[in-house]
């Protein structure tokens, strides 16, 4: 299979960290993408020149980390962080839906400083900095919670890549005056995919 990625997109990143976690390497080829360019070949391979994409043993191609993080998950018949019964634990879900909404917003965060200053909008950004903070006062609560001291599934990834592209790309340290979430992520990021797949 093969897994197009960039390695400064958070959502690759989640793609990647499942490869690892499951132990997929020898199966999965990660090949970096060329996105928002003129005539990229990438967009041969993926229309819409998003990452992360994979291909699949027969060919077929998917896009969407949330698609393609429990693919690979169901891989091997023993899904971890898509098992079936989190698929109807409404605490997990919104758990999860609370992580993404956040992950979502620094990612408007990022993209907008990354057009030229004079097309940015003071507006979208003032809001994408506010929102993150109300989020990580809320995961500053939840942290302490059993859903996020238990076992790892897709909310603990994508709150420690949403806390961890916020403070190496986006608006700044989540965690900074807040010592539950800091604990929680110091832990978490000990994990070897995290490690193997830190934002460059």
């Amino acid at each position: 299979m093969q897994l197009y990625v960039t390695y400064t997109s958070p959502y690759a990143r989640l793609a990647r960290i499942l490869v690892l976690e499951k132990g997929l390497g020898d199966r999965v080829a990660i090949i970096e993408a060329r996105t928002r360019t003129v005539g990229s070949p990438y967009y041969d391979i993926n229309a819409s020149g998003r990452v992360p994409y994979l291909i699949d043993d027969s060919g077929s191609g998917m896009e969407d980390s949330q698609v393609i993080c429990a693919f690979l998950d169901a891989l091997d018949g023993t899904p971890r962080f898509h098992a079936p019964a989190r698929e109807v634990d409404w605490a997990y879900r919104r758990l999860e839906a609370t992580a993404r909404s956040m992950l979502d917003g620094i990612s408007v965060w990022v993209r907008e400083m990354h057009r030229p200053p004079n097309e940015r909008s003071p507006t979208v950004l003032a809001h994408e900095v506010v929102r993150s903070q109300r989020l990580a006062d809320g995961f500053e609560r939840s942290v302490a919670e059993p859903l996020l001291k238990g076992a790892v599934g897709m909310p603990h990834l994508i709150l420690a890549v949403a806390l961890e592209v916020a403070a190496k790309r986006g608006p700044g340290d989540l965690t900074a005056g807040r010592p539950q979430l800091t604990q929680w992520l110091r832990q978490i990021s000990q994990r070897p995919s995290l490690i193997a797949t830190a934002l460059p």
